[in-house]
Formats: structure tokens, C-alpha cells, sequence
């Protein structure tokens, strides 16, 4: 059954134009790029949304957190403030305070470990040393001179 085309219609239509009761092909095309369109921009959206997190992700455990809260908080308010903020954070190498204050804190230890406590006794306890503590006198380790030069 062919249809006929009203009087007026040109002989030629464009391939655009889709005939009654035909499917619309143009239609589904666009309506796949559409989508496709969408889904790609949002993945290219995160992707860029987490670079900050991926550029300090190397970095120390504080640093990726606080750069990672600062993402995410940008993500959900979209205030860009908090995305600039939190690349700035992962480009910058912040100095490393805990491994020295760990170290000194070591050594610290293992100089009251191996200090002598008072005669007859190893290391004296907390009642112990309050009782032979004299506020007259000053507290001075029990350390030879030689030691304390740093001769062995």
C-alpha cells in the first residue's frame, strides 16, 4: 500500500524527514548520542573532579585526606574554592615534622632506658623516685665525663 504524498510536497525529500508511520532513525541516532554524550562528560567530570586526590595520593596520609575531604566537599557544595584549594594541597610537598619528632622521641627513650637509677635498684618506680626526690638539691643525670663528650 503506497501512501500519497500531498500535492504540494517536493519530489525529493530530504533523508531526514521520515514517512508517516516509518521509524524515525534520526531520532534513535541522536537520542543514543545523546546519552552517550551525557555519560562521557559526567566521566570526564569525575575524572577531573579527582585529580587532586590522585596527584596526593603519594603523599603523606595526612596531606591525601585533607585533600580528599577537600574534594569531596567541593563535589557536594560546588563551591570550585574547595577543588582549587585541594590541588594547590597536592602539588605542595609539606615538610615532614612526625619522622624527626619520632626519632628524637626514640632516642629519648633509650637515654632514660639506659640512665642509672639510684643504688640498688634498676629503674625506680613513681612512689620510689617522689620519695628520694630533694628540692634542695638540683637533678643532674648520672653520666661519666668521658660519655658526655662523646668519647667512647
Amino acid at each position: 500500500m503506497h501512501e500519497q504524498l500531498h500535492p504540494m510536497t517536493p519530489h525529493h525529500l530530504p533523508f531526514y524527514i521520515a514517512m508517516p508511520g516509518d521509524t524515525d532513525v534520526l531520532m534513535i541516532a541522536m537520542g543514543i548520542f545523546l546519552i552517550a554524550a551525557v555519560l562521557g562528560v559526567g566521566v570526564l567530570y569525575l575524572h577531573l573532579h579527582s585529580l587532586p586526590e590522585r596527584l596526593a595520593h603519594k603523599s603523606q596520609k595526612l596531606q591525601f585526606e585533607i585533600v580528599a575531604v577537600l574534594g569531596l566537599v567541593a563535589l557536594f557544595t560546588h563551591i570550585h574554592l574547595f577543588w582549587i584549594a585541594a590541588l594547590l594541597l597536592a602539588l605542595v610537598d609539606l615538610p615532614d615534622f612526625g619522622t624527626p619528632l619520632r626519632s628524637i622521641a626514640g632516642s629519648v627513650e633509650k637515654i632514660a632506658e639506659t640512665s642509672e637509677g639510684p643504688v640498688g635498684s634498676e629503674t625506680p618506680g613513681e612512689d620510689q623516685a617522689a620519695a628520694t626526690y630533694d628540692e634542695t638539691k638540683p637533678s643532674v643525670p648520672n653520666i661519666p665525663k668521658k660519655e658526655a663528650r662523646g668519647h667512647v
